[in-house]
Order: C-alpha cells, then sequence, then structure tokens
C-alpha cells in the first residue's frame, strides 16, 4: 500500500465508502426470502412447462406421469399467486 494508509478506514472506526448506494436498504429481510422463494417457484414452473412438452412429444410418453406433472405445474403457479399477492396486496384506497 502507498503511504501505509487503509483506503477503508478514517480514523479508528470510521469507514469509507465510494459507493453511492452503501446506505441504501434493499428491503425487509422478509420481502427479500418471499421474493427468492418467488423467483424459485417461477424457476421451477419454468423447466416444469419444458420437461412436459419434452414428455409429451416423445413417442413413449408415460400418460400418468404427464398428468402429475402438470399437476405439479398448477401448484406451483397457486403458490406463485399466493406470494405475488402477499408481496402486493390489494388495499382498497
Amino acid at each position: 500500500m502507498v503511504g501505509g494508509s487503509n483506503p477503508t478506514t478514517a480514523g479508528s472506526d470510521e469507514r469509507v465508502n465510494d459507493d453511492p448506494y452503501a446506505d441504501v436498504c434493499i428491503g425487509d429481510p422478509a420481502r427479500v426470502a418471499l421474493q427468492e422463494r418467488l423467483a424459485g417457484l417461477r424457476v421451477e414452473h419454468r423447466d416444469l412447462d419444458v420437461a412436459i412438452e419434452r414428455i409429451e412429444n416423445a413417442a413413449d410418453a408415460d400418460e400418468l406421469t404427464v398428468r402429475r406433472m402438470k399437476r405439479r405445474k398448477l401448484l406451483l403457479k397457486d403458490q406463485i399467486a399466493r406470494l405475488l399477492r402477499e408481496l402486493d396486496p390489494d388495499v382498497p384506497a
């Protein structure tokens, strides 16, 4: 280091940060957790959609497996809708 100074500290306990967004709170941890869960459910829903299409186009498609996958996809859709309502509830004015 040049001059032996530490750029992350000024004085003993004060941190210097060049990031203009350093003090911006990203949100309530519970809300962030819901958003992460929502993203995971959306990925799983999309993956199931691709898998269902692939199985249905196969010559030896197992109807029971397809039905189970479609049922799981609908369950995911319901969970996604519930989380969306939880994140952004309709509050009457």
